[in-house]
């Protein structure tokens, strides 16, 4: 875990932001190091502050949280995107992993899990709420299943797809995820270390040759699996 985390925070209530800095700033080792109301003020704060993860809202006047997080990804690549939004929705969700974000969760979240989410972010991993990360897998297994229909198609009825390149033991994996699984729940159920858990993840997105959940959906937008 990262001893020391900058953080920016991004909303357009100050009343959200206030109540954010207090919070975090209790739990130590997290350092507010700006704050933004909008997309504007956001690139701009962020460039200056160099923070290490940004908390962005998504819905804000004049720019909102999506061209933000598309500006600082090109601009400000070493800082991570974590979308803390009101809108738990299929949308928005794809859009700002899209656009950058490596995280996503909603503000009806547990206090911990975004202090969890944010030392996520911070080493450089992938963190989606649970109960909304079943929607990247549900649109991974119709990428899965059109692969297997399109190779079935070349020769001739043979499966040759995703369901032959994962193994019986990542295929479960999914599953859980899929139903909004954590890791250590996932750990438990399987009787496996969550680091063993975690190295599962870790194999299925390599063996699709994409190295994390963003390039996925981006994946998956190019080919029209996604519909936005």
């Amino acid at each position: 875990m990262v001893d020391s985390i900058r953080i920016v925070l991004v909303d357009d209530h100050d009343i959200v932001r206030t109540g954010l800095r207090s919070f975090l700033e209790a739990q130590g080792g997290l350092f507010i190091v700006g704050e933004a109301r909008d997309g504007f003020q956001a690139v701009q704060t962020v460039q200056e502050t160099c923070p290490d993860v940004v908390v962005m809202d998504i819905t804000m006047p004049g720019m909102d949280g999506l061209e933000a997080t598309r500006q600082l990804t090109g601009l400000c690549p070493h800082a991570h995107i974590l979308a803390l939004t009101v809108h738990e929705d299929k949308q928005y969700f794809f859009e700002m992993l899209a656009a950058g974000a490596t995280g996503y969760m909603t503000k009806q979240a547990a206090a911990d899990e975004l202090v969890a989410a944010i030392h996520a972010v911070a080493q450089g991993y992938v963190y989606l709420q649970p109960t909304l990360a079943r929607w990247l897998v549900d649109d991974y297994r119709r990428l899965a299943e059109l692969s297997h229909v399109a190779d079935a198609d070349q020769v001739g009825g043979v499966p040759t797809g995703e369901e032959k390149v994962l193994s019986k033991r990542e295929r479960q994996v999914l599953e859980l995820v899929a139903d909004g699984k954590t890791t250590p729940q996932i750990s438990e159920q399987l009787g496996i270390s969550p680091k063993t858990v975690a190295r599962h993840r870790e194999r299925i997105m390599n063996k699709l040759n994409l190295h994390s959940a963003a390039e996925l959906v981006k994946f998956a937008i190019r080919q029209g699996i996604i519909e936005l």
